[in-house]
C-alpha cells in the first residue's frame, strides 16, 4: 500500500500527457485517482461490481484494469472509449454517459446477486448527479431493500470542505465503519432494553441523543440516513491509507451504506485544480501546421453553439420576457454567455431535464418566453414532460437542441440521432433546422413569436463561413422550403446544416454531367408538402438528407405525409444515419465512414441514379 501514492502520481501524469494530445475529461478523472486506487486495492471487481455514474471519470479505472498500454488511444477512432465500455473490459458493466443511474443499476446488481453473501456492489456518484430525480428515486428504493449489499460513494468534489471534516468526523467515521460498530450498537440496545420498567425509555433516549449529536456534528449524515443507509463521512478522498482502511472495513459489512468522500476536481494538476470548470474537458492539441479538416468547402470557424448564444443575446436585448433554461450545461450550450448579460433570466436547473422542461412550461404559462437549451441526447430524459407539460397542454415553449447528429469523440452515448423521431411523435410541436447563422436567427424569432411549441436542432460543428452564406431565396415562412439550386436529373431535399453538404455534392456530380436540384427543407413539421409533391412528380429520384437515424426521422416523415396524399413515395430515396449506434471518432472521420461528406454523398447518389440500391454504410465498432 505504501506504493499507491507513487502509482497515483504516475496515473495523473499519464492522463495529463495523453489528454493534451487527444482531448477528453481531465479534471474529473484526476480528482478520483486516489479513490480509484483504494477501491481496486480493497475489492476484486471481477467478483464485486463497480458502477461509475456518467463514467467520464473512469480514465484511472481504465488504466489500472489492463488498458494502460492502450490509453494513448482514448477517444480516438478504434481506440478506447471516453466512458466505461463492456466491450473493452470485464471490469466495465455499462456504456453510458448520462447522470444519476449508477445507484439504480448497482442496486439491481446487488439484489440480483444477493444469494452470494460475499458480493458487494459499489456505485460512485457525484454530488451534481445525486440531485437527479432518478438518483433520489434509487436511494428511496435502496432503503427498503434488505438483502442487497450496496455501497454508494458520494464523490463530493466541491472546492470547499465543510466544517465537519476534521479529527472528530474522521474518528466517528472510523468507529462507525468498523465491523464491530453495528454489532456493538445492537448489543447495547438489547442490554438496555432488558432493564426492567425503564429499559425501553432509556433505549429511546440513547437513540435521541445519538441523533442530536449526529445532526449537530454533521447534518448531511442525518439527511442521507433518512433514506436508510448507514452514513459515513465526509472523509478526505485523497488520503489513500485512510480510504483503504475505511473501504476494507466496509467491504466486510453487509447492507446499504453511503460513504461521503470529499475530492478536488483536477487534483494534482495546478491549472485544473484552480479552474476545474474550464478544464473539466480539454480539446485535442492542434499543431500550427495542421490544416483544417473541413466537412464541406465553405465551412467557417463559428460553432453552432456560439450562433445560438449570439442569437439568444440579441433577442434578449429586444425582449425582456425571454428566459433561458439549461440542465447543468451552461458553458457547453452557450447559455453562460446569455447569463453574463441577463443573469436574472438564466436558470440552470442542474442535471434535471424533466424539471427543466416542466419549469419552462410554467414560465410560458405565466407570460414569459422560455428557451430550453439541452443537448439532443439528454432531452430524451424529459420525454414525458414534453408529452404532457408541452404537447398535450399546447404550451409554446422553444427548445434548442444542441449536438443534433454525430458528435465525434463522445460517440454513441452523445450522438443526437433520435430527436426528430421522439419529438414528431407528439402532436403540435413544430420542428425547425437552420442551414446557417442568418437562418437560425430568423428561426429563433419565428419560434418565440409563434403559437406552437417548437424545437430547433443544430449540430456540434462549425457553420458555413458568414461570407459564404447563400442569400435567402425566399422569406422564412413557417412550413415553406426554399430552392437553392436547379437541375434536371433529380433533387436533394436537405435538412438544416446539411444543405451545404448537399450543394457541395451537387457540384461534384455536375462535374460528371449530372445536374441536381437542391432544396433547403427548413422544417420537418410543418412539412412543405406542396414542394415534396412537386419534386416527386417531376423527378424519378428525390433524395432526402438528414443527420438523424433512418428510423422515424425526416425521411420517414416525408414518406408518411406523401403516402397519406397518395403521392409518389416510390421516388423518394432517404439518406440518413444507419439503423445502428455510431461509435466514437472525430466528427469528420465518422462522416466520411458514413459517406456523409460531399464526396461520399455524391457517390451514393450517383449509384442510385445508375440503378443501384441506396447504401447505408455502418462503421465498425
Amino acid at each position: 500500500m505504501s506504493d499507491l501514492p507513487i502509482v497515483a502520481a504516475e496515473i495523473r501524469e499519464l492522463i495529463t500527457k495523453v489528454l493534451e494530445k487527444n482531448g477528453g475529461h481531465l479534471a474529473s478523472g484526476l480528482g478520483v485517482v486516489d479513490l480509484t486506487l483504494a477501491l481496486h486495492y480493497t475489492h476484486d471487481f471481477l467478483r464485486d461490481t463497480l458502477i461509475w455514474d456518467v463514467s467520464h471519470q473512469s480514465y484511472p479505472h481504465k488504466i489500472i484494469t489492463g488498458r494502460r498500454d492502450r490509453f494513448h488511444t482514448i477517444r480516438q477512432r478504434h481506440g478506447l472509449a471516453g466512458y466505461t465500455h463492456p466491450a473493452e473490459s470485464p471490469y466495465d458493466h455499462y456504456l453510458f454517459a448520462h447522470a444519476g443511474t449508477s445507484i439504480s443499476t448497482a442496486l439491481g446488481m446487488a439484489l440480483g446477486k444477493a444469494e452470494d453473501p460475499d458480493h458487494r456492489a459499489v456505485a460512485v456518484i457525484g454530488d451534481a448527479s445525486l440531485a437527479t430525480g432518478v438518483a433520489l428515486e434509487a436511494l428511496n428504493h435502496a432503503g427498503t431493500v434488505k438483502d442487497a449489499n450496496l455501497l454508494v460513494i458520494l464523490n463530493d468534489n466541491e472546492m470547499s470542505i465543510s466544517k465537519s471534516v476534521g479529527a472528530i468526523s474522521d474518528y466517528l467515521s472510523r468507529v462507525r465503519a468498523g465491523t464491530g460498530y453495528a454489532e456493538a450498537k445492537d448489543a447495547l440496545h438489547r442490554l438496555v432494553k432488558s432493564i426492567p420498567v425503564v429499559g425501553e425509555r432509556i433505549d429511546r433516549a440513547i437513540d435521541q441523543a445519538r441523533d442530536v449529536i449526529s445532526r449537530t456534528i454533521n447534518p448531511a449524515g442525518a439527511l442521507f440516513e433518512a433514506f436508510g443507509p448507514r452514513y459515513i463521512g465526509p472523509v478526505n478522498g485523497h488520503d489513500i491509507p485512510h480510504l483503504v482502511s475505511l473501504l476494507s472495513d466496509l467491504r466486510r459489512q453487509r447492507g446499504f451504506t453511503m460513504l461521503h468522500v470529499i475530492t478536488e476536481k483536477g487534483h494534482g494538476h495546478p491549472r485544473a485544480a484552480q479552474d476545474p470548470v474550464a478544464l473539466h474537458g480539454v480539446s485535442p492539441k492542434v499543431e500550427p501546421h495542421d490544416s483544417p479538416d473541413l466537412e464541406f468547402p465553405t465551412q467557417g470557424e463559428t460553432t453552432w453553439s456560439n450562433i445560438f448564444a449570439e442569437a439568444l443575446i440579441a433577442r434578449g436585448k429586444r425582449d425582456p420576457d425571454v428566459h433561458v433554461i439549461t440542465a447543468a450545461m451552461p458553458d457547453n450550450t452557450g447559455v453562460s454567455k446569455f447569463a453574463k448579460h441577463f443573469p436574472e433570466r438564466t436558470h440552470d436547473v442542474g442535471i434535471c431535464e424533466q424539471h427543466g422542461v416542466a419549469f419552462a412550461s410554467g414560465l410560458r404559462k405565466a407570460g414569459k418566453k422560455p428557451v430550453v437549451a439541452i443537448f439532443s441526447t439528454f432531452l430524451q430524459r424529459a420525454y414525458d414532460e414534453i408529452f404532457q407539460e408541452i404537447s398535450l397542454n399546447h404550451v409554446p415553449v422553444t427548445m434548442c437542441l444542441d449536438r443534433a447528429g454525430v458528435v465525434g469523440p463522445d460517440g454513441a452515448t452523445h450522438n443526437g440521432s433520435y430527436d426528430i423521431a421522439y419529438l414528431r411523435s407528439f402532436p403540435g410541436i413544430d420542428l425547425y433546422s437552420a442551414r446557417d447563422a442568418t437562418e437560425f436567427r430568423a428561426m429563433l424569432d419565428l419560434a418565440l413569436d409563434g403559437p406552437n411549441p417548437a424545437a430547433i436542432r443544430y449540430p456540434r460543428t462549425f457553420a458555413v463561413h458568414p461570407t459564404k452564406e447563400l442569400p435567402q431565396r425566399s422569406p422564412l415562412v413557417l412550413g415553406k422550403s426554399e430552392t437553392l439550386r436547379s437541375g434536371g436529373d433529380g433533387a436533394i431535399l436537405a435538412l438544416g446544416h446539411l444543405t451545404y453538404h448537399a450543394l457541395a455534392a451537387a457540384e461534384l456530380l455536375a462535374a460528371n454531367g449530372v445536374e441536381l436540384t437542391v432544396v433547403n427543407a427548413r422544417f420537418v413539421r410543418p412539412l412543405d408538402l406542396d414542394a415534396v409533391r412537386e419534386l416527386t412528380e417531376r423527378f424519378e429520384h428525390v433524395f432526402t438528407l438528414e443527420e438523424h437515424t433512418i428510423r422515424g426521422g425526416f425521411g420517414s416523415h416525408v414518406l408518411e405525409e406523401l403516402a397519406m396524399v397518395r403521392g409518389r413515395t416510390d421516388r423518394l430515396r432517404p439518406i440518413a444515419l444507419p439503423d445502428a449506434f455510431v461509435p466514437h471518432g472525430t466528427r469528420s472521420e465518422m462522416l466520411r465512414e458514413l459517406a456523409f461528406d460531399p464526396r461520399g454523398l455524391a457517390a451514393r447518389m450517383q449509384a442510385v441514379l445508375l440503378g443501384r440500391a441506396l447504401e447505408f454504410p455502418v462503421p465498425t465498432p
